[in-house]
């Protein structure tokens, strides 16, 4: 099971992420989310030892500009959360960028929808909430593409990451489930602890 955590804080958050071994952190560059961060705090980011984690820069329809000043060079991929169009992916990812493409999936007939983006790396499925973190429906889980390529986001927690492991999903993306009850987008270390001990049951 992939684990990407996603609106983390580059001070706060990410060396316990690294030390659990989270594949990927997530940081959100969108200023109508809580979990905004501010560009003076990217530097923070290039004095962890990352080990196996990757850093993502989680983004809606970036410009050349900002993937070019604030993007490469310290983060590993992009997560293109937008109206981006496979050429727009295969423009980004001629940056020298891996490429996560999010899918927002309403109903059935939006699946196929990740046909059209060969060149992204990952394909994240989203449910239509995005940070509200709507959860999935079940049958609609059961028909998205299973294998390492493919992420899940919506509503995960340790509560029901048993089940979704069932439905066949092996890379979760988390957010707002990891979060403090009292402030929205900051993250609960003692969550993050137990969703990862909660991961570790399966491979034993």
């Amino acid at each position: 099971m992939k684990v990407k955590i996603c609106g983390l804080h580059p001070a706060r958050d990410v060396q316990i992420c690294i030390d659990l071994g989270v594949n990927f952190l997530g940081f959100v560059f969108y200023e109508k989310s809580p979990r905004n961060i501010d560009l003076k705090d990217i530097k923070k980011l290039k004095k962890y030892d990352k080990q196996k984690s990757s850093f993502v820069a989680v983004t809606v329809n970036p410009n050349n500009e900002f993937i070019k000043n604030i993007v490469l060079g310290n983060f590993d991929y992009i997560q293109l959360h937008g109206s981006e169009s496979s050429d727009r992916v295969k423009e980004i990812k001629s940056m020298g960028l891996k490429i996560i493409k999010a899918i927002k999936i309403r109903e059935e007939s939006d699946i196929k929808n990740y046909e059209q983006f060969k060149e992204a790396d990952i394909v994240l499925f989203d449910s239509p909430g995005m940070e509200k973190s709507l959860k999935f429906p079940k049958d609609l889980i059961l028909k998205l593409p299973k294998g390492e390529r493919f992420a899940l986001a919506g509503s995960i927690s340790h509560n029901n990451v048993e089940n979704i492991v069932k439905l066949g999903v092996n890379f979760c993306d988390l957010s707002s489930s990891l979060e403090s009850d009292t402030q929205i987008g900051y993250k609960d270390h003692q969550k993050i602890r137990t969703f990862i001990n909660k991961i570790n049951e399966f491979k034993n």
